[in-house]
């Protein structure tokens, strides 16, 4: 048996980076995946990938930003598969902004995908769930940042505390018709998306995963690969009747001081 047998399994913002790492773990695991993004090529490229596996697996063409396109997912999925089962919330906006010189745009675009985009999703998934009277698990990819953040990330630490906040909400509400969500709060991890703001925004060069590493604990950045075996986990039976826990996945110790 593997962990997600005949699970369908929505994951948001999947067509790269975590998201597409997660596809390919719960895919492996033998869920049948419908992945979302904005960019059609990525994304079918990936199902393409899966299908070759074995594995089912579809692409639906989604800007989160946009509640009715969000909604649309979650109803292509029970279209093509009859149901959701599990919901992954992995899309994310990190563009950088500060208190002073975030635009009232950028501020809107963050909340959009950050926070509202998987409000959204979430309430169609839950929905399905419980016109089916069954079970489910949701998995929302929130940031470290969430307890504070840098002073460059304040539309983006505004968006992700209220995902850990809209998280707990959720589980709570929803425990006793036993859909469990919970949430990761992730450190600095190498994913494209970081690849490209640390060049656009920090000066990053090729050799800014090296010299990033020699600032952290760990000598390296997190994987993708790694944190998605741990979203399949709390997707699955095995992570038990845990439910509104929102796990900091990082090597720096959350309110320590030295």
């Amino acid at each position: 048996m593997t962990l997600l047998d005949d699970k369908v399994v929505l994951v948001s913002g999947g067509s790269q980076g975590l998201g597409a790492a997660v596809a390919r773990a719960a895919a492996r695991e033998g869920a049948s995946v419908a992945v979302t993004g904005r960019r059609a090529g990525p994304g079918q490229a990936l199902v393409a990938e899966l299908t070759a596996t074995g594995a089912e697996a579809f692409f639906v063409r989604t800007d989160v930003a946009d509640v009715a396109q969000a909604r649309a997912s979650v109803a292509a999925t029970v279209s093509r598969f009859g149901r959701v089962d599990s919901l992954v919330n992995c899309a994310g906006l990190t563009t950088r902004g500060s208190l002073l010189d975030t635009s009232p745009e950028l501020f809107d675009a963050h909340i959009a995908v950050n926070l509202r985009a998987p409000f959204f999703l979430m309430q169609s998934a839950v929905a399905d769930m419980l016109s089916r009277q069954a079970t489910g698990t949701i998995v929302n990819i929130s940031s470290t940042s969430a307890h504070c953040g840098q002073p460059y990330l304040a539309p983006y630490a505004t968006a992700k505390a209220g995902l850990t906040g809209l998280t707990r909400n959720a589980a709570h509400a929803h425990r006793f018709d036993r859909i469990r969500i919970n949430g990761l709060n992730l450190g600095w991890t190498d994913t494209e998306g970081e690849d490209t703001i640390q060049r656009a925004f920090h000066g990053g060069g090729d050799d800014w995963r090296e010299e990033a590493g020699k600032s952290l604990p760990m000598g390296r950045l997190g994987r993708v690969d790694e944190i998605a075996d741990f979203v399949v986990f709390l997707l699955s039976e095995r992570s038990g009747v845990v439910t509104g826990s929102v796990i900091d996945w990082d090597q720096n110790v959350i309110g320590a001081i030295d």
